[in-house]
């Protein structure tokens, strides 16, 4: 019987000590299965994605802009479109003498929306009466200033088709577009100059040659002091007549 017990109690130690023994094995495995598997892993590659880049975007250029200069082909279809845009049709004249108010007539719709677009570049400040025939017509629209042939280059080189079939006449105040200096049998006119009548009643004379386009509708006596005034050989004013003109609000 004492023999008995100790066997079992031997063989109790050595199953305890197999269990032991499988236990840390067992451990150990799971420690080195643990290394390697960490060793293993595959690190998580940085991704590096393009760098977005951001276009600036133009800023639109506005028609007028992006059509200048001007040129023999593009003025009509551009005053065309400029005229459906822009309805105005009373502009102001300041002068030292004084100031007068003149109405574009809708008759004209090219040579209305040119002196409109014209007055807007703000081409005609700083340009002259600078022709006065008396007891007949007083011109603007052009100078001798360096400012002046920067403002027609930047605008561009283009002539307007005459508009006479309409039944306007040359009355006193009509304002009228002359004809340019260049060999012009059609009387194609230079869209930045133009003359007033002063003569009474009128001179219709220029009638079916010319393109009247407007009239004074106030301050005819400050036309008639500008038409008065002394002239050199080449019928500019002694007295230097300059310009600033503005679109009214209608």
């Amino acid at each position: 019987m004492a023999i008995g017990i100790k066997q079992e109690k031997l063989y109790l130690y050595s199953m305890l000590q197999l269990q032991w023994k499988r236990l840390f094995q067992f451990f150990f495995l799971g420690i080195l299965v643990a290394c390697n598997s960490t060793n293993h892993t595959k690190k998580p590659q940085k991704v590096v994605s393009n760098p977005i880049v951001v276009t600036p975007k133009k800023v639109p250029e506005t028609k007028e802009k992006s059509v200048l200069p001007l040129t023999a082909e593009t003025a009509i279809p551009f005053l065309k479109d400029f005229a459906e845009n822009n309805p105005e049709n009373k502009v102001r004249i300041e002068t030292p003498l004084g100031s007068f108010d003149i109405l574009l007539f809708e008759q004209t719709p090219y040579h209305r929306a040119n002196f409109i677009f014209l007055t807007k570049q703000n081409y005609f400040d700083d340009t002259y009466f600078h022709r006065v025939v008396p007891k007949f017509i007083i011109q603007g629209g052009n100078s001798d200033n360096y400012d002046t042939g920067q403002k027609r280059r930047k605008i561009g080189k283009y002539l307007l088709p005459p508009d006479t079939r309409n039944g306007l006449k040359h009355h006193r105040g009509v304002v009228s577009m002359p004809s340019s200096d260049i060999e012009n049998p059609h009387k194609l006119a230079s869209p930045y100059e133009f003359f007033i009548v002063q003569k009474t009643p009128g001179a219709y004379h220029l009638d079916g040659k010319y393109t009247a386009f407007g009239k004074v509708i106030r301050g005819m006596d400050v036309v008639d002091a500008i038409n008065a005034l002394p002239t050199d050989k080449r019928e500019w004013p002694l007295t230097n007549m300059r310009m600033r003109v503005t679109v009214l609000n209608q």
